[in-house]
């Protein structure tokens, strides 16, 4: 759906900015969102749409959005606003305009450091205070107090079950009880303490602004285990060394970090699979036979 310059100016009147007659301008936003920046007078504002049936997903991201701003650690976009358009005419959120620029080696680096920092803010057990969202997929977050059974219960089994619905592929069911068995073997001695996460930190989600300063948006804001956001930054590539050096100065990782990384970006690799399909079908079935070829 697109913005017409009367939704804009409504949006605008909501947040405090009247103009009648902004000019509006369709640009990317994400996999999931139309995005549209609005000009109006010497303001500028990115506005990211829903449908209807997936405004839960911008109540989301504000959400998340907002947590990692009230830490102080890491540069996130200010939320301005979040409401809906006229009945059935879906929802829009509203976040502040950044010049965004790709990421130096000196950006990373600050990324690092600054990432630990934000893993240093805990909860009181692993999820969050509602389900939301990793990119379109749900993403479920009921409070559990031991690592293994939330990351066995809320990410992986899930995501499993949603691709063995979906593919109906006999191996995979063949697979699943032995997989979800090598984790609880594997994590049964890793007892992390739940840290705030941004949740879904591939290289696409992470930039620069002008001065340097790293910005990171698009979360998937849970408490879990810290060596999560450092698994799905590794898994696609896009980051320098220097992010992951700089991190493992300012907070090490414990012993077995690798071994775990393996069952956390499976976790995506899963959910690709669900969403796109194709080769990450191939990709997530590898995985599984490796990680249950270890234990």
């Amino acid at each position: 759906m697109g913005m017409t310059t009367d939704q804009a100016a409504s949006v605008l009147r909501r947040l405090g900015l009247a103009d009648d007659n902004p000019r509006v301008r369709e640009v990317a936003g994400g996999d999931t969102s139309q995005a549209f920046l609005i000009r109006a007078g010497g303001s500028s504002v990115f506005i990211k749409c829903e449908a209807p049936a997936r405004s839960g997903l911008l109540s989301a991201e504000a959400d998340g959005l907002g947590a990692l701003a009230r830490t102080g650690t890491v540069r996130v976009p200010a939320v301005l606003g979040h409401a809906g358009f006229e009945v059935g005419q879906g929802s829009w959120l509203a976040l502040e305009a950044l010049d965004l620029q790709p990421r130096s080696r000196s950006v990373d680096q600050r990324l690092g450091t600054q990432l630990a920092a934000l893993h240093r803010h805990r909860g009181e057990a692993f999820g969050w205070h509602c389900d939301n969202y990793l990119g379109p997929a749900p993403q479920s977050n009921t409070s559990v107090s031991s690592w293994s059974e939330f990351f066995h219960r809320h990410r992986l089994a899930p995501q499993i079950e949603r691709l063995r619905r979906a593919c109906r592929q006999r191996n995979l069911e063949d697979l699943t009880q032995a997989l979800l068995d090598s984790w609880m073997t594997l994590s049964a001695d890793h007892h992390p303490e739940p840290s705030l996460l941004h949740g879904d930190l591939w290289a696409g989600n992470a930039s620069a602004l002008p001065d340097g300063t790293p910005v990171i948006y698009d979360p998937a804001v849970h408490y879990g285990d810290r060596e999560c956001d450092l698994a799905m930054a590794n898994l696609f590539g896009g980051y320098a060394a220097d992010f992951f050096d700089a991190y493992q100065r300012a907070w090490p990782l414990p012993d077995g970090w690798q071994q775990r990384r393996d069952f956390y970006q499976l976790y995506h690799l899963l959910n690709h699979a669900n969403l796109f399909g194709g080769g990450y079908l191939a990709s997530v079935e590898n995985r599984m036979r490796a990680l249950i070829g270890r234990t």
